[in-house]
């Protein structure tokens, strides 16, 4: 078989110490996650000629790399917020498939939360004010309120209510509730999400995701390596990325995200539908997030989000669940999120998510997923579908 025609498979995924983490630093969650991974793969650290980080010290991911003893010949530092780890994983696919890896490791891990409480950083309200962000932060447009802009414009074009976006929340911490590793676990309302202090109109506390410590690691590898790995191979069969705007005059529609190009990229390449997924993990660092995804996804039509996300649809049992580690909600947030969809991907396609794990309706086992990640304020967009055989 030529290499340029090589299937990519995941290997090995493992979480680092996640949730209130005070003492490791990133470096440390970057060694947990990567040797639990590579555990997990039962491969060598040996086979690793390919790397990718993002997010941590000043030559990422040379650093990283250098502390975990690698000295890899292919390399990706692609930074574009959430979206940063499905795009990376793109990259990565595309180089085991054309032979130009054999074996990738893609780590994450962030102290964001002790951090803040030890005072080493402050809490970010905007992402800087150089650049095309002048036009902006001097006017106290935050990350924060660029969603719940775009949220509001959403609701004003096809009624979207505040209950539909709380119902998001509720149905992540439903998830949360059988996921040992989830930050917040106990149930919450729709009343609870409303009735909460405001952060930015219509954004409740609820509505925002967790600070959190944590890291991961994913570790995709030729298809020539599958017949040694320790676990069932899920397969990458699809992925897409896209990029919008960076100041919100350029952005044509606040309704609309780059997972709409995104979406249809990494399902027309896996050659599957949307109505074809058994679960969906999404970056959902605010409730619209998922709401707008699944319709720029092809999940629903444009403007049926909010009737989509009622009633259980998407939690527990429910017609798509999604999020089913609790997401960005409830499970953790410790900064660039996306690399916690794969791994919660692969786990629910392996079977092995325990008491939060996931089925389809005859009972059997999830056999493809969509992770889909966001960056910045809907400006960046990378999804990859995964399956198992």
């Amino acid at each position: 078989m030529s290499a340029t025609s090589r299937k990519v498979a995941v290997a090995g995924i493992a979480l680092s110490d996640c949730g209130r983490v005070d003492g490791p630093t990133p470096y440390t969650l970057h060694a947990q996650a990567a040797r639990r991974a590579l555990a997990d793969s039962g491969l060598e650290r040996s086979v690793v000629d390919g790397f990718g980080s993002a997010g941590l010290g000043t030559l990422a991911p040379i650093e990283a790399a250098e502390y975990l003893g690698l000295r890899p010949r292919w390399v990706d530092s692609t930074a574009v917020g959430g979206a940063t780890w499905e795009v990376m994983a793109a990259h990565a696919a595309d180089a085991i498939a054309a032979g130009h890896a054999n074996a990738v490791l893609l780590v994450y891990g962030s102290t964001a939360r002790a951090d803040i409480r030890a005072g080493r950083r402050t809490a970010g309200l905007a992402l800087g004010g150089r650049g095309p962000l002048q036009f902006e932060a001097p006017y106290g447009h935050t990350l924060i309120a660029k969603y719940a802009m775009a949220a509001r414009r959403h609701m004003h074009e096809y009624g979207t209510t505040l209950e539909q976006l709380a119902a998001v929340a509720v149905q992540a911490r439903a998830h949360a509730a059988g996921n040992p590793d989830a930050m917040f676990r106990s149930p919450v309302t729709v009343d609870d999400v409303l009735g909460g202090p405001m952060i930015a109109d219509p954004f409740t506390r609820l509505h925002c995701c967790i600070r959190s410590d944590g890291g991961c690691a994913v570790l995709l590898v030729a298809e020539d390596y599958v017949p040694d790995i320790a676990t069932a191979p899920v397969w990458i069969l699809g992925t897409g990325e896209c990029v919008s705007h960076a100041t919100m005059s350029e952005w044509e529609d606040f309704t609309v995200s780059p997972a709409a190009v995104s979406g249809k990229l990494a399902f027309g390449r896996a050659g599957v539908r949307p109505a074809e997924m058994d679960i969906a993990e999404i970056y959902d660092a605010f409730t619209y997030m998922t709401l707008v995804t699944l319709e720029d996804l092809g999940f629903c039509a444009k403007g049926e989000g909010g009737a989509f996300v009622e009633n259980g649809r998407i939690g527990p049992g429910g017609v798509l669940p999604v999020n089913t580690d609790g997401g960005g909600l409830a499970a953790c947030h410790p900064g660039m999120r996306g690399l916690f969809l794969l791994v919660e991907a692969v786990r629910q396609l392996r079977g092995e998510a325990g008491g939060h794990q996931a089925h389809r309706p005859d009972g059997t086992l999830p056999r493809l997923a969509v992770a889909s990640g966001t960056g910045g304020w809907f400006c960046s967009s990378g999804t990859v579908v995964l399956g198992r055989e």
